[in-house]
């Protein structure tokens, strides 16, 4: 569907930043699915156990076998703010996160926000306007097609800016990678 770049707040979820970066980079991410679409409020993915189709049915309990304490901070959920997912514990966030589709502020103070989508809004809609059907537990939620995470990478935000200066410079391009 197309890349999503995120910009990261470590000043107000420190430890959550460096959390999902570590993830990442171990290749965590890779192959998992968004599991959980609810159109006009979030995407949600991270599970590790959404790499198996045998496992669907617990789909949305995976994670890294640790969990997190939480950061709760003053950043507000807006469309394209990246935020942890959790249990009724609120320091049960492990790996599963959620990115907003539109405001949530039922959400601040209440969950970790920790991000916020960058570049690649259109590709965020576009999974958002995925069909969906019923999950297990009655949500009208679950993709009717897997969306895969293909790859998480993780980059210096000047390796963004000098990807956009090329952009620019060669017309509105993107150059080859």
């Amino acid at each position: 569907m197309g890349d999503i770049v995120v910009e990261f707040w470590p000043e107000v979820a420190p430890n959550t930043v460096e959390n999902f970066k570590s993830l990442a980079r171990r290749g965590f991410y890779d192959g998992t699915c968004f599991h959980r679409i609810v159109k006009g409020f979030m995407i949600q993915g991270g599970d590790p156990l959404t790499r198996d189709e045998d496992k669907e049915h617990l789909w949305g309990t995976g994670g890294p076998g640790y969990q997190l304490k939480a950061e709760f901070n003053d950043r507000r959920h807006e469309k394209g703010v990246i935020s942890m997912a959790r249990s009724e514990d609120p320091d049960s966030a492990g790996s599963q996160f959620f990115i907003c589709l539109d405001k949530a502020d039922f959400l601040d103070g209440q969950y970790t926000a920790f991000g916020k989508v960058i570049r690649g809004v259109e590709v965020l809609d576009r999974i958002a306007e995925t069909p969906v059907t019923e999950s297990p537990d009655g949500e009208v939620s679950k993709p009717v097609e897997r969306v895969e995470l293909k790859r998480i990478r993780i980059v210096p935000a000047s390796a963004i800016a000098a990807s956009d200066s090329r952009e620019e410079a060669s017309g509105g391009e993107k150059p080859a990678e």
